[in-house]
């Protein structure tokens, strides 16, 4: 017979015209069983079973090679564009309008010794010293300087009033690209990590460094004090004097004398312990499994642990 059995074969026989309602239960943890959502190869195992973990405290670690250089390459990556970026707000823009103030002194310049020169021409053509060619030709090169002068006066105010702006716009999207890879890479390398989500007890250790896990599968399995409860049954006769919020009195090997606990579970269905056919003779095999949260410190109750139950008067049954 298994343990469970007997629990509740010893719960039944107490149960069975008892005035005093006292059934036999056992106490029960609700496991958190701590695995990650990747796969791999266990690198570190940071506790040990029986051990106790606050909340943050490391608990397990993953091989991280990969991550840790697909990390590294999204921050160089990130650096590049942000150079890239920079240098176009910075160096690079700089140069430019030195370089087209430059070509515009130059241009004016050479304007303002074409005009020099369309001055010449018109004092030597009222002496017919010169020829109209000349003159016409003398006054084609300032308006063709005088172009030049307008075209890069044109070029400096763009480029002074952002004319790169799109490749700039352009510098910093791929900055912001850049940066969502290497949050994505980062949020990869935390997940091959694992933290106490709360304060608890390490009940059990499932891997060992070297051994390889599948995604989702628990590694290292922890119980806080608030996850103790305490399962029992009730004959269908009995059932009916408790209901969610009743309290019941608990009684065990090394408990409180005034441990108590709330119902926080009944079933809706009766079942079979142990499972047999349904017949008028063994009705009485039916059992309902109800549940129970101590409602304060349960630290010296343990999972499997035999428990007393003892239930409120008929009249003090919660609705």
């Amino acid at each position: 017979m298994t343990r469970l059995g007997l629990i509740v074969g010893l719960m039944l026989l107490a149960g069975c015209g008892d005035e005093t309602a006292s059934v036999q239960g056992y106490a029960e943890g609700d496991y958190l069983r701590i695995g990650l959502p990747t796969a791999g190869q266990v690198a570190e195992i940071k506790v040990a079973r029986g051990g106790w973990v606050e909340p943050g405290d490391p608990l397990f670690s993953l091989d991280r090679s990969a991550e840790q250089a697909a990390v590294a390459e999204a921050e160089a990556r990130l650096e590049q564009a942000r150079h890239q970026r920079d240098n176009l707000l910075t160096g690079k823009r700089r140069l430019e309008l030195r370089a087209i103030e430059a070509q515009r002194a130059q241009a004016e310049a050479d304007l303002r010794l074409a005009e020099i020169q369309v001055r010449r021409q018109e004092a030597l053509i009222r002496t017919e010293t010169t020829s109209q060619a000349s003159l016409d030709n003398a006054r084609a090169i300032v308006e063709r300087d005088r172009a030049r002068v307008g075209e890069l006066s044109a070029q400096l105010a763009f480029a002074r009033e952002g004319g790169r702006s799109s490749e700039i716009l352009a510098a910093e999207a791929a900055m912001g690209a850049a940066e969502a890879a290497l949050d994505q890479a980062q949020a990869r390398l935390r997940q091959r990590s694992a933290e106490a989500p709360q304060a608890a007890r390490v009940e059990d250790v499932l891997f060992r460094p070297g051994e390889t896990v599948a995604a989702g599968q628990p590694v290292v399995s922890l119980l806080p004090p608030g996850n103790i409860l305490v399962r029992f049954y009730l004959h269908p006769d009995q059932v009916g004097r408790i209901g969610m919020g009743a309290v019941v009195a608990l009684s065990c090997t090394g408990c409180a004398d005034d441990q108590t606990a709330t119902v926080s579970f009944i079933a809706r269905e009766a079942s079979y312990v142990p499972p047999i056919l349904y017949s008028r003779d063994n009705k009485n095999k039916l059992a309902f499994l109800v549940e129970a949260r101590p409602t304060a410190s349960a630290d010296r109750l343990r999972p499997g642990q035999p428990v007393s139950v003892t239930l409120p008067p008929s009249n003090g049954a919660a609705k």
